[in-house]
């Protein structure tokens, strides 16, 4: 056989010389590696001739190096000697990068990087203030013990430094340094020397220092920042002189601000209005939240209003910028609006969305639109609704969907139209439109029962669409509910439960309510269904939710079937529109960090940052106490109890349900096997009728006690707790 001259070679190097081990690889690996430290280590010490006079050979070694160090590359901390005599060099570029490394690598080589400390200190004295700064904040980077202790003397002098930037800095250092040592800190005369800062001339010292005075307060429990009525004038009056970020420190140190007039609080909030207006996204956001948190301190209604008039338009100019800030001015919205409704009312076509929105603010648009809709405008929102419902992305259309049968429930004149545009979807025959439909529609039965029954023919043509385990307990309940009505609703069921052991728990927990209401309201034709149903539900299961329900129906249909009526059939709880509301100490802790990370995720920040502080509002006589939604709930919940209180002593209601909880009790006590009876309701266990035929005793369900009281419980679909969801 012929074979080719590379292929005969390559397969005779093979067989004379094995691969290469794994060992040889690392080995070889490993001295390029050197190599490579060995080159930058040459071209640093390189003096680059007389031509070089500004160090352009280190410039170009100290970028390579600090590349690599950016990339992770551990092994440029062999070079830390060589960075450590380069630093004698005096050039600004060069130093920014030296001392770069030494903060990246101080720690993990703390002996060497002690070497550097002494050029540090010289440098701190040095005529060019950007030097000064420089190795200052270097110094406040690193936290190693003998850095840390050097850097307590120097900063004392630099806080008096003539040049305002590195005052500045040096105001951030003491706030560092708080956090390497807090003792020292606190020991020494540094916050105090902060305190003094705020007399300063220049408007970037006075901002670096109240945000460095801000820090400390966050992270210490002894200090307590006090911010008067004369303060809080003066820094607002620097306001327009300092940057973005001075304007930001500055917004954020009036928080902390407790007005103790009315008269003071308004005035304040009235100067600041003008950051409104700013360009930057954080100063509008802060100002908002300023304005926000004073207006707790204001009682007049008419001032107030101008308020909120004043906050619309920044809110509205924000939605213009990237998805990101549009995103977070959404959801500050979304917060605002639950603490001041009047905020954006009249302005909801801004909500509506674009074909070309992210998602995720599509979504938070959708939010806003249906806490704006009223009775006004529910047409345009419906026409708007009605062709997001057309979109290609399904769960916007199941947001959209839902959000039309939420509407139906809030706006009750517009219940009608809303139901229209819900069949129309449903028309189309599309598969998760017709499931979403189903649910929203189950809940407008709870919400208006008796009025909207002429469209369950419609649902029952488009059974066959239902896959979900939420459309399916639905449509089983509604089917349940109003079987009376149904001519065919024994065989609907019928038609579920011959898939009963593949269904979810929430889908079994729907069949057997809607099988004893069935034999409740027709008891010829659900005779024969309600036996079999409780059996599965009470001997074939492991849920103890399907079980216990199994047991309570069984009870109840055995001792007292009208009883069983009232209770099986009885009022359901009222059903709203607004569960998606923050609780109110959340809510009013809310408003006091709009802006911030936290009210993305609309959760307490101290559950988004871990060291934050909990925000409360300060009392003062000019805290408006009565309207704050605390404040509110307690009164609410002070009268809900008061209320259980004289139901419990009247004790009408609970004697009646005792007589019947007793004959029960004494009625399954005497049983030794029961049969069933259409006048008298339904009697016997299956669980009995097992054991009877073995000769042993009955199981009685909560035998002498009460069955309690059940709280209704929210649904939050796929744990996503978003805001419409039902």
């Amino acid at each position: 056989m012929f074979i080719p001259y590379t292929y005969a070679v390559h397969q005779a190097s093979y067989h004379d010389h094995p691969p290469i081990p794994t060992l040889y690889h690392n080995l070889l690996f490993t001295q390029q590696r050197q190599g490579k430290v060995a080159e930058l280590r040459l071209e640093l010490n390189s003096s680059g001739g007389k031509k070089d006079k500004n160090f352009s050979s280190k410039k170009i070694a100290l970028k390579k190096i600090v590349a690599n160090m950016t990339m992770s590359n551990n092994d440029m901390v062999a070079l830390f000697p060589d960075i450590i005599g380069v630093m004698g060099v005096s050039s600004l570029e060069i130093k920014k990068m030296c001392f770069l490394y030494l903060v990246n690598y101080a720690r993990a080589k703390p002996e060497i990087a002690l070497k550097a400390l002494p050029i540090l200190i010289n440098d701190l004295e040095d005529s060019n203030p950007l030097m000064r700064a420089l190795a200052l904040r270097t110094l406040s980077y690193i936290h190693v013990r003998q850095f840390v202790e050097s850097t307590l003397q120097p900063l004392k002098s630099l806080l008096k430094d003539s040049d305002p930037y590195v005052r500045k800095t040096a105001a951030f250092c003491v706030a560092k340094l708080y956090d390497h040592d807090r003792t020292l800190v606190e020991s020494s005369d540094l916050i105090d020397r902060l305190n003094l800062m705020l007399r300063d001339e220049n408007p970037t010292v006075v901002s670096s220092a109240l945000a460095a005075l801000m820090d400390i307060w966050e992270r210490s429990e002894s200090i307590k920042l006090t911010i008067d009525y004369a303060n809080a004038s003066k820094i607002v009056q620097i306001l327009p002189d300092c940057s973005e970020w001075g304007q930001t420190y500055i917004l954020e140190a009036l928080t902390s601000y407790v007005p103790q007039d009315i008269s003071e609080a308004a005035l304040l909030a009235d100067r600041i209005t003008p950051r409104l207006s700013h360009t930057n996204s954080a100063v509008v956001l802060t100002c908002i939240r300023v304005i926000l948190y004073l207006m707790n301190y204001i009682d007049s209604d008419k001032t107030i209003a101008s308020l909120c008039a004043k906050l619309s338009p920044p809110l509205v100019t924000l939605l213009s910028k990237g998805p990101e800030i549009q995103y977070l001015a959404l959801r500050n919205a979304l917060l605002i609006l639950q603490r001041r409704p009047e905020v954006l009312r009249n302005d909801i076509r801004v909500f509506f969305c674009k074909y070309n929105d992210p998602i995720y603010v599509k979504v938070t648009k959708l939010e806003l639109i249906f806490m704006l809709a009223s009775e006004k405008n529910i047409r345009e929102v419906l026409t708007e609704l009605r062709e997001y419902a057309t979109e290609i992305d399904v769960h916007f259309v199941r947001k959209s969907v839902r959000a039309i049968g939420k509407l139906a429930i809030k706006i009750e004149p517009a219940a009608k139209l809303c139901i229209t545009t819900l069949l129309e979807l449903v028309a189309t025959k599309v598969s998760y439109i017709v499931q979403e439909a189903t649910v929203v529609i189950k809940n407008i039965f709870r919400k208006y029962p008796n009025q909207y029954e002429s469209i369950i023919s419609t649902l029952c043509e488009n059974l066959d669409s239902l896959d979900e385990p939420e459309a399916k307990a639905a449509m089983i309940w509604v089917i349940g509910q109003y079987a009376d009505r149904i001519d065919n609703s024994e065989v609907l069921l019928e038609d579920f439960l011959d898939s009963w052991p593949d269904e979810t728990h929430e889908v079994q927990l729907a069949l057997l309510t809607a099988t004893v209401k069935l034999f409740i309201q027709r008891p010829t034709k659900g005779q024969d269904m309600v036996p079999k149903v409780l059996r599965w539900a009470t001997e074939d299961t492991d849920n103890p939710d399907l079980r216990d329900r199994g047991y309570m129906y069984w009870r109840l249909l055995s001792s007292n079937p009208t009883a069983a009526k009232d209770i099986v059939m009885g009022g359901k709880p009222a059903i709203t529109a607004e569960s998606e509301k923050l609780d109110p100490v959340t809510l009013e802790e809310m408003c006091l960090v709009v802006g911030t990370l936290a009210t993305v995720y609309l959760k307490p920040v101290h559950t988004v940052f871990r060291s934050a502080r909990a925000r409360r509002l300060i009392d003062s006589p000019a805290l408006q106490k009565h309207n704050m939604p605390s404040w509110q709930a307690a009164q609410q919940a002070r009268l809900l109890t008061e209320q259980q209180m004289a139901i419990q002593s009247n004790g009408a209601a609970n004697g009646r349900n005792g007589d019947v909880l007793d004959e029960a009790d004494a009625l399954f006590a005497s049983m030794h096997g029961m049969q069933l009876n259409d006048n008298d309701g339904f009697g016997g266990s299956p669980t009995a009728a097992t054991h009877g035929e073995q000769g042993g005793q009955m199981y009685i369900v909560n035998q002498g006690q009460g069955l309690g009281t059940v709280q209704p419980t929210q649904h939050v679909q796929n744990g996503e707790g978003d805001l419409l969801s039902f």
